[in-house]
């Protein structure tokens, strides 16, 4: 799947640069050639056996995902005759042929990984048998609890003029089956939904870890379910649905729209039908007419269903096929304050990097806050915060102490919907104001806010993340969590809120930049100074780590960069539009995607400002952003400089320097859309993961740094010359 990322017309000349053809790739493709290298990870035998399934279970749920969104908004565009060209100047119509061809080899691919992973997870004990491999005392306890546990759920449907074809929910498996009566060869055919609640693989008693899954199951004990009938055929097929959400901006009451909206998603177009292989034509043409028509769904077929299913088998406890356990590290600058975070902030600013080091950190500044009397009001956004959220008890316990709590819950957050809008009721039930911000703009920003009085006046104290509040997969994402007390930026945030909660527009703001009021203005003149910079013969430079990079007038404007000598290295872990590597267009840009044990989540933003990056005189940015339309248009963002000299170090020397170093689990992106694994073939291997959680963070360390304590080893990256300006 690391195929290019690009669809070329024949008469495209695919580097021809002075037309404006050929400089981007497309992104619905580029995402599937991300996909295709997190599954690849499967195949990876440097990973334990059970992350390797995990690694395909995730490119699978990823897949579902991608047609349930963008293939279903492609596929809208296509019946309602829209013909807008992306970037790349594809219509719809076009996109979706080359989705399919990509999306064909995709699942090819995923079926064919699973079953090379199938002996080897035998090899380790761990089985999922087959139909002809349920037999004696097996087949005995699956009957068993076939008979007590499955059969009372299931609810066989006949399929006749007068039993209409039912409903087939988002995800939904099945089976349909073509029978014959035994007494006299009536032939009949039914359907067999697969409960949505039920676990697709039963696991049998024992040390032993056995697995059946419930298709299969039902197919070895049909005779139970349909006593007096023979199977002439049946086949297994799985729906995937139109699953966005589009938003009328006349929507009056926007949580009773979202409400109903949910409702309506589980119903939405088919857009993916999947279906078992060796299913006859017959049986295909029926469920292609019931479920949709064959010319308005697309259909894949393989022999496992499903594949994002698999994780379940992950949850196996076996912990010698799996990573070693990671603990986080508790930032040591906060416990020399006994733990007090408003005192640790005071003194100096202060970066946390998840997971290295624990989300707790994030979670005890807003405890602190709800249980200081001191503390007055708390503001804070919420994305994704997950179900089993501490954020929002926290919140709620700071309501219940009397204290101001403003909670901007967004409830566009694509399949975070439903929960967001029951934290919202529980939030709103303990008497937290709960804003849901702009209509026809997510609110993307991770700001928290927390103001305290503080001898004859108040002090301000804020959180800027990169990631979401959510403490489950802060365990999993490499995040930044930014602490400080600067007043500039307290002055700020107090806006920013504003703005999101009554629509002040903010004014005069004196550090940060948001979207989408100036901060795309400001990237392009932070990009325009290295130009600045290389055409007076200094050193222009552009460190940038994000997880997309879509938006045409950034990428053009990168380019006019490398043509000026700037020399441009990304790290882009899933989409990039950009075409790297091109004379006369891209030769000095550099892109590398890393996909391993933790998801690369991070933005941020390096500017060498005359200087060879690394250094200490580096324009430094975190932000909330990807380099996206969507991201700089129709979100708001924040953009924040570092200025504390030690955050400014990790961030640049540490965090940034390891990502381009890394040699073990990185792809680089060529000109011809391929990405190829990079290998350390000689040279030192280095895995920034390992790194990480083997060394403490600088900011993190406190007075023990200052004292000469435990140091943290020194990265060096080997500088490249540009070369000479036309060249």
């Amino acid at each position: 799947m690391n195929r290019p990322a690009d669809v070329r017309f024949e008469d495209e000349d695919p580097f021809a640069v002075d037309r404006g053809e050929g400089r981007y790739f497309n992104r619905e493709l580029s995402w599937l050639a991300f996909n295709g290298r997190v599954m690849e990870e499967a195949s990876n035998s440097a990973h334990p056996l059970l992350e390797r399934l995990r690694f395909l279970s995730i490119s699978g749920s990823n897949l579902d995902e991608f047609f349930m969104v963008r293939v279903a908004g492609l596929k809208g565009q296509q019946l309602q005759d829209v013909e807008q060209r992306s970037a790349d100047g594809l219509t719809p119509g076009q996109q979706l042929a080359a989705i399919i061809t990509e999306g064909t080899e995709l699942v090819a691919n995923q079926q064919a990984t699973w079953q090379s992973l199938r002996p080897e997870l035998a090899e380790a004990g761990i089985t999922v048998l087959e139909a002809d491999e349920i037999e004696g005392e097996t087949a005995a306890w699956l009957e068993r609890h076939f008979r007590e546990q499955i059969f009372p759920i299931l609810t066989p449907q006949a399929l006749d003029p007068a039993h209409p074809f039912p409903f087939i929910p988002n995800r939904g498996s099945s089976i349909i089956f073509d029978l014959i009566r035994s007494s006299d060869r009536e032939p009949i055919r039914e359907l067999v939904l697969l409960p949505t609640t039920m676990s697709r693989f039963i696991r049998l008693p024992g040390d032993t870890a056995r697995y059946v899954m419930v298709e299969t199951l039902l197919l070895r004990f049909s005779n139970l379910l349909f006593p007096g009938y023979a199977v002439k055929e049946h086949a297994s097929f799985r729906v995937l649905r139109d699953s966005d959400i589009e938003l009328e901006e006349e929507a009056e009451d926007l949580v009773l729209y979202f409400r109903s909206a949910i409702k309506r998603r589980r119903r939405g177009r088919v857009i993916r039908l999947e279906m078992e292989n060796g299913i006859s034509s017959e049986l295909e043409a029926t469920l292609k007419e019931e479920l949709g028509g064959s010319d308005t769904i697309l259909t894949e077929k393989g022999q496992f269903l499903g594949i994002g299913d698999l994780s379940a088998l992950v949850e196996e406890d076996r912990p010698d096929l799996k990573f070693t356990p990671y603990s986080p590290r508790f930032p040591e600058r906060i416990r020399e304050y006994g733990g007090d975070c408003f005192a640790a902030i005071r003194a100096k600013d202060i970066v946390v990097h998840h997971p290295y080091e624990t989300f707790d950190v994030v979670l005890a500044f807003l405890r602190q806050a709800a249980q200081d009397p001191d503390v007055v009001a708390i503001k804070q956004t919420l994305y994704r915060a997950g179900k089993q959220s501490a954020v929002i008890n926290a919140l709620i316990a700071a309501a219940e102490a009397g204290k101001s709590v403003t909670a901007v819950v967004e409830l566009k957050a694509r399949f975070d919907e439903e929960q967001n809008l029951l934290w919202a009721a529980a939030l709103e039930r303990a008497g937290v104001q709960v804003v849901y911000g702009f209509i026809d703009w997510k609110t993307h920003a991770k700001i928290s806010m927390v103001v305290r009085r503080e001898g004859n006046g108040y002090r301000t104290y804020c959180h800027f993340g990169t990631g979401n509040y959510h403490p489950i997969t802060a365990r999993i994402y490499t995040d930044l969590s930014f602490f400080t007390a600067d007043a500039r930026i307290g002055r700020d945030a107090a806006q920013i809120f504003n703005y999101v909660t009554g629509y002040v527009e903010p004014q005069g703001l004196e550090l940060i930049d948001i979207s989408p009021r100036t901060l795309r203005t400001r990237l392009m003149e932070l990009i325009d100074g290295e130009i600045a910079n290389a055409s007076a013969g200094k050193p222009g430079a552009v460190w940038a780590k994000m997880n997309s990079l879509v938006d045409p007038a950034i990428i053009d404007k990168l380019y006019d960069a490398s043509n000026a000598g700037v020399q441009v290295d990304l790290v882009i872990r899933g989409i990039c539009c950009l075409r790297p590597g091109v004379e006369g267009m891209s030769e000095n840009i550099r892109v590398k995607s890393i996909v391993g044990r933790f998801l690369e989540h991070s933005r941020i933003w390096v500017f060498g400002n005359g200087k060879t990056l690394p250094s200490d005189a580096a324009k430094v940015f975190i932000s909330s952003a990807d380099w996206m339309p969507r991201n700089l248009d129709r979100r708001v963002e924040y953009m924040l400089p570092i200025l504390n000299k030690t955050v400014h170090d990790q961030i640049v020397d540490q965090v940034m320097v390891a990502n381009l170093l890394d040699n073990e689990q990185s792809w680089e992106l060529q000109a011809d859309g391929s990405y190829v694994r990079i290998h350390p073939d000689g040279a030192r291997p280095f895995n920034l993961h390992r790194y990480f959680m083997t060394n403490p963070s600088l900011s993190g360390r406190g007075a023990a740094l200052e004292a000469g304590g435990e140091t943290v080893p020194k990265l060096t990256i080997r500088r490249r010359r540009a070369p000479a300006r036309g060249h």
